[in-house]
């Protein structure tokens, strides 16, 4: 509807209802010069600050999309462990079962072991004191020679003693260890039977030389105190080999033989003490024993060392160790006769 003007009056009909609104000229042209104003600056203003609010807006719909699917990836990976998890939890339980099984078999399996081992060392303590028994009689010593069975009994004597000299504990009494009745018995068939026939001290001395440098090494590695009676068996090996004229020409020549001696005369226990000093005079009566400047016959210590036993209150002991005194001076009187000769 067209305006209806009066004065400084505009009419406006609004919509289809019969109402005006009455409106100073000036109040509208103000009107309209402030909707032409807004119209101009308005986009402006809102094309600046919208446009950020709206790129604002996007980035964080994107940022919300983004994170909606690391969201969504997070979770299928959490379902994806959470399987593994109870996968491994099942295995793991699985093999801490057959791990609780195989703990109980091995118990068995050690005790099963531990019942043959001492069956074995039973069984071989008893063989090996027959043999001992058996051996004693020269002829038997004969028979093994012939029929070509020493060699092997030997090298089995030499690496079992070799074996339980280094699992010896030394902190436990030596015959209370598993296996001694059965090392003793088989050294003492060795010692006492073998060496102390001439036949036998022969193949020990020729053939067998293995046995005389295996007893001397481990003499040398064993502590003061333990196993003396395994000690005076081996050092017994050693005096019947030292009887022979090859067996001590060829243990003489040992480096470490002496030192060894010298060593156990100071055991502690008087039964090694008293072999090692018959070994040490059968050495002395070698008419070809070489003296060195440097040699251990002329070592002080060794005349100090023989004097001490000679007040041992052990009666065989100490006339042992008087004869061996006298024997090193006239040891020492002849080397010095050839130094004073020469």
């Amino acid at each position: 509807m067209d305006p209806v003007q009066g004065g400084n009056l505009k009419f406006l009909k609004k919509g289809t209802e019969n109402g005006f609104v009455l409106v100073r000229k000036r109040d509208l042209d103000k009107l309209t010069t402030e909707v032409m104003q807004l119209r101009e600056f308005l986009p402006k203003v809102l094309n600046r600050g919208f446009g950020e609010i709206l790129h604002e807006t996007q980035a964080t719909r994107s940022t919300m999309e983004h994170v909606t699917k690391e969201q969504e990836y997070l979770r299928q990976e959490c379902l994806h462990l959470q399987s593994r998890l109870e996968a491994v939890q099942v295995e793991c339980q699985k093999e801490r079962e057959e791990k609780l099984l195989l703990r109980d078999r091995l118990w068995q399996s050690a005790s099963d072991l531990q019942r043959q081992a001492d069956f074995c060392a039973d069984l071989g303590s008893a063989a090996c004191s027959l043999l001992w028994s058996c051996s004693t009689k020269e002829d038997t010593v004969t028979h093994w020679l012939v029929d070509g069975k020493l060699q092997a009994l030997l090298v089995v004597a030499s690496q079992t003693l070799q074996s339980f000299i280094g699992f010896m504990d030394e902190e436990r009494h030596s015959e209370e260890l598993q296996g001694y009745q059965f090392v003793q018995a088989l050294t003492g068939t060795v010692s006492t039977d073998i060496a102390a026939v001439s036949c036998g001290r022969e193949f020990l001395s020729t053939t067998a030389q293995f046995v005389p440098d295996t007893i001397i090494k481990l003499l040398e590695r064993m502590k003061p105190g333990v196993c003396p009676k395994i000690k005076v068996l081996m050092l017994s090996t050693l005096y019947n080999v030292s009887i022979s004229v090859k067996g001590q020409k060829y243990i003489s020549q040992n480096p470490a033989l002496l030192s060894v001696i010298w060593k156990l005369l100071d055991d502690g226990d008087w039964t090694v003490c008293l072999q090692s000093l018959r070994l040490l005079q059968s050495l002395m009566l070698d008419e070809e024993q070489l003296i060195s400047e440097d040699s251990i016959w002329l070592d002080p210590e060794l005349k100090l060392c023989l004097q001490r036993l000679c007040s041992s209150p052990k009666p065989s002991l100490r006339e042992a160790a008087v004869q061996a005194l006298k024997d090193l001076q006239v040891l020492l009187q002849g080397w010095r006769s050839e130094q004073i000769g020469t």
